[in-house]
């Protein structure tokens, strides 16, 4: 009896070790007509080649360009019970802030495979969450090793590179939009929070919790050596040279270098396949920006 114990015991550590240990991962029983909920998690869906059952998608879910051809089923964080049912899904996938809680709840009353998808902001979080993805919709062992390893390579280039080490500790901002005059930037716990820290900085506003809008002289006393800015905050002002004297931005640290980056939104925060790139790419600059 004890052998059996333990041999039960050792089959289930083995089974944990090679996938996700997760119980929100495991296969799916029915993935005929599958919902995908949260812009990181449809672009998994299509980073693995499984998109051939999605039958509908959220509003934030608009890459690749494919995934616009999809109905829409509204807001991650304002679905509807009706919107989703409507497409009769026999899975829903979606990020860990899809709500309202209560249509969560009237979900799994519904009796629909709902899983929520463990989301950690960091590059092997990244991973885990690709595992965990191709998993549920049962893709072979093989090939999701295949996809994994691709990430793995470019995150292991990210921890180990030379651009790393050489702007380590130096102090980064991200705005994601501005709020009248305001930039809204990214606190403590946020998903901007991890991607700055996953490329080895510091998050010059780490004192705010949360996604804040904060007085520009806020950010200046912060001494920010590089500003990271979403394409979405950036468009009003056409060029970075606007952009910095209209926000008052141009006497921060960055600001008098010009250190100012601008990115997709998605790509930079959502912590799917293309975060690992955008990673790679800010390294590259920020090291030429603030090269000592």
């Amino acid at each position: 009896m004890k052998r059996f114990i333990f041999l039960l015991l050792f089959a289930l550590v083995g089974s944990i070790s090679n996938g996700s240990a997760s119980p929100a991962c495991i296969k799916a029983s029915d993935t005929s007509r599958v919902v995908s909920v949260g812009g990181s998690v449809t672009e998994v869906i299509f980073y693995l080649n499984l998109q051939s059952n999605l039958v509908a998608r959220d509003i934030t879910s608009n890459f690749p360009p494919q995934a616009l051809e999809l109905p829409s089923v509204g807001y991650v964080r304002s679905l509807s019970t009706e919107g989703v049912l409507s497409v009769s899904p026999t899975l829903i996938l979606g990020e860990a802030d899809m709500g309202p809680p209560f249509v969560i709840q009237q979900f799994r009353n519904a009796v629909v495979d709902l899983r929520i998808i463990p989301d950690t902001f960091s590059g092997n979080g990244i991973e885990e969450k690709v595992r965990c993805v191709g998993q549920i919709l049962g893709l072979g062992k093989q090939k999701l090793e295949q996809k994994l390893n691709k990430l793995s390579v470019i995150n292991a280039k990210i921890r180990s590179s030379k651009a790393t080490r050489a702007i380590s500790k130096k102090r980064y901002i991200i705005i994601l939009m501005m709020r009248g005059t305001s930039p809204f930037v990214a606190g403590a716990g946020t998903s901007g929070d991890g991607f700055i820290r996953m490329i080895g900085g510091v998050n010059a506003m780490a004192s705010a919790n949360g996604w804040k809008p904060v007085g520009v002289e806020s950010i200046i006393g912060n001494k920010p050596d590089v500003i990271i800015v979403t394409e979405r905050a950036f468009k009003p002002f056409g060029n970075i040279g606007k952009f910095l004297s209209q926000t008052g931005l141009s006497a921060s640290r960055a600001g008098k270098v010009g250190a100012v980056l601008v990115e997709d939104g998605m790509s930079l925060l959502g912590f799917g396949p293309r975060t690992l790139i955008v990673a790679q790419n800010i390294l590259s600059k920020a090291h030429i920006m603030i090269k000592e």
